[in-house]
């Protein structure tokens, strides 16, 4: 439980989000779980326990609007099949916690790949404090087509080896799974729009899975219920398809057209880059073919990211972290500055952006009075160097502290 007694947070610096300007000292005063007030110097209340950061910087919980709590590294397909969900919950657990510690304060949970909704049981566990973990919007089982993108292919067809998503291949059978994944508990619903995705000759493709009418229902359904649709979405047609239908989000989006990306900026539709999988995937691949191939992909994603910015496509943090090692995440506000974005930009992407992403752009994502008290502090100052987000030595989350190097 948060602490009864105020907590005054005091640093050589504090940003202030929205603005950029970073203040210097920085104090927060928080009291239960809000924050109560922020500035350079705030009030001491009697009794007030004083925690001197030093030479940090005080920032908002960061958020991570892509991740997978219910993988780790290694044969993702094989993960599904060797594994028992009771299993997988128990690395979920572990995962959430290691994500808090590396300051991620929430997160939205983009497909338990193949758990179906043990990511409920995970969530309600992280908000009743019985384990800690980040603020987590989940989706439960994403959805896919027969013979899709997560579907169980290249494996003995008498093993009827399950796919890592559910199935849906018409519009009724989409509106269908979405209700019922939305009675086992998701906040929201993740569909995969394309793939498999082919880098020949230097071109990018990629089949759409949906058309565009099929998203759109599956839209609607989701907002007559008040919630979203996100989609993995690599390439066109689907990423127009998914604009045109109104998705929340299109995740990856390696390759958009000018129109899509009119679209993305018109509806405020984020785009979630993901660069970190991709660069670990290049760095590990199984062979030097392989490799040469994952990092042009990876050029073309950056190049197509710059001219994305240009077209003033909102962007929000996600780092697709799971294939790759939980709490490392903090590398793609590295990559996104690294391909065009400036830092403060990019904080602002993995806090404000996440916040509105995740629809809690009113309770975290800012130091403002009234907010959750979700703080981290890093050495030196992010504007100069955004790699010190990898540097997290305090984690606030509701006003428990639980980091503190």
């Amino acid at each position: 439980m948060f602490a009864q007694t105020p907590i005054v947070l005091r640093a050589a610096r504090l940003l202030d989000i929205e603005t950029g300007r970073m203040l210097t000292p920085g104090e927060v005063l928080v009291k239960g779980e809000r924050i109560v007030e922020t500035g350079a110097a705030v009030r001491h209340p009697a009794g007030a326990e004083v925690i001197d950061l030093g030479n940090r910087t005080i920032l908002p919980g960061l958020i991570d609007a892509h991740v997978h709590l219910f993988l780790h590294p290694g044969a993702e397909d094989l993960q599904t099949v060797e594994e028992s969900v009771p299993q997988r919950t128990i690395v979920a657990v572990l995962a959430a916690r290691a994500d808090l510690m590396a300051g991620f304060t929430a997160e939205r949970d983009m497909g338990t790949e193949g758990a179906g909704a043990a990511d409920t049981a995970v969530r309600n566990a992280i908000d009743q404090a019985l384990v800690p973990g980040p603020r987590l919007r989940i989706s439960g089982n994403a959805i896919d087509i027969l013979g899709g993108h997560e579907d169980a292919i290249g494996y003995n067809p008498a093993q009827h080896v399950l796919p890592n998503a559910t199935w849906a291949n018409n519009a009724a059978e989409l509106v269908a799974v979405i209700r019922a994944q939305f009675k086992e508990g998701a906040d929201f619903i993740k569909i995969y729009e394309t793939g498999r995705d082919a880098f020949r000759d230097g071109r990018f493709s990629t089949p759409y899975q949906y058309t565009e009418a099929e998203l759109r229902a599956a839209v609607e359904e989701a907002a007559r219920v008040g919630k979203h649709i996100a989609v993995h979405a690599t390439g066109e047609p689907g990423t127009l398809f998914a604009a045109r239908a109104g998705v929340v989000s299109i995740d990856h989006a390696d390759q958009l057209s000018a129109e899509t990306m009119k679209l993305m900026r018109d509806k405020q539709i984020f785009a979630v880059p993901t660069f970190t999988i991709s660069e670990y995937f290049a760095n590990h691949a199984a062979s030097p073919e392989q490799a040469a191939r994952q990092h042009q992909m990876l050029e073309l994603h950056a190049h197509e990211f710059r001219a994305q910015l240009a077209a003033g496509v909102p962007m929000a943090v996600g780092s697709d972290v799971g294939p790759f090692p939980h709490g490392t995440q903090a590398r793609e506000f590295v990559l996104m500055v690294e391909y065009g974005m400036q830092p403060l930009a990019a904080l602002q992407a993995g806090t404000l952006n996440g916040a509105k992403l995740l629809g809690w752009q009113d309770r975290i994502g800012a130091l403002k009075p009234g907010y959750f008290a979700d703080i981290v502090a890093v050495p030196g100052d992010p504007l100069q160097d955004i790699a010190v987000v990898q540097k997290v030595s305090f984690v606030m989350k509701g006003g428990v502290v639980y980091r503190r190097d």
